[in-house]
């Protein structure tokens, strides 16, 4: 499919709000600065969601984003998508709690190798998120940096991980976040080949040739109240 998209189209598209999560939870005293851009503190991100509802946006998922992208199709008023990185238990205990009293769905992008472990959520749990409609996508096996993969790295680091996943989920895994957001030419054509159909980097520029496989997020840093990001999705997005 990826061969018959038309880049300048898509790129010229309005683009969809889409959020990166990562810990869900209260700041401890050894929490560096930078560790606290990538943990939000339970009341604030229960405000941030709150806030998305109360201004009208819907949850979409990535099917509903590329059948806007590839083919023109209708989304709901205000889309936006909500992605979580990195498999941690936070986001079972209370993403997925906020975003249902909302009726939001979400994107969880699996680190396979935490599966199962303390702070991580198992794979009961990574399946009943797929049972609730939720989209499981693959985050690599162990977070490492595609533009350093070599020779089995891929078997290791994508297809091993897609295929625990999709015996976990019995659904197909068709999207991928890059770890730190970093991607390169030839990531993009080996997740083609896998059968993956796009791919989420963060908030730099997307690929000319390749803007499926360079879909933009922005990360939800801790200190942002629901102000400061109603903000910053207009001002990025």
């Amino acid at each position: 499919m990826s061969g018959a998209v038309d880049a300048k189209k898509v790129l010229a598209l309005p683009q969809v709000p889409i959020l990166c999560y990562h810990q869900i939870r209260d700041w401890k005293p050894t929490d560096s600065k930078t560790a606290k851009d990538y943990i939000v503190p339970p009341d604030h991100f229960q405000a941030q969601i709150e806030m998305l509802a109360q201004l009208g946006y819907h949850s979409i998922l990535p099917d509903q984003l590329l059948a806007y992208l590839t083919g023109g199709a209708q989304l709901p008023p205000k889309p936006i998508m909500l992605t979580f990185d990195d498999t941690d238990v936070d986001q079972w205990n209370v993403a997925r709690t906020e975003l249902a009293k909302h009726g939001f769905k979400g994107v969880y992008f699996i680190m396979t190798v935490s599966l199962g472990k303390p702070h991580y959520m198992s794979r009961e749990q990574v399946k009943e998120l797929a049972d609730q409609g939720n989209i499981i996508g693959s985050h690599t096996w162990d977070h490492h940096n595609v533009k350093k993969y070599a020779g089995s790295d891929w078997a290791t680091q994508i297809d091993k991980p897609t295929k625990e996943l999709e015996q976990i989920t019995g659904k197909r895994i068709r999207y991928f976040a890059y770890p730190f957001g970093l991607w390169n030419k030839a990531a993009i054509q080996e997740l083609k080949k896998r059968g993956f159909v796009a791919a989420f980097q963060l908030i730099e520029k997307r690929d000319d040739q390749d803007p499926l496989f360079t879909i933009r997020r922005m990360i939800v840093p801790g200190s942002w109240s629901p102000a400061g990001l109603e903000h910053a999705i207009g001002k990025n997005f």
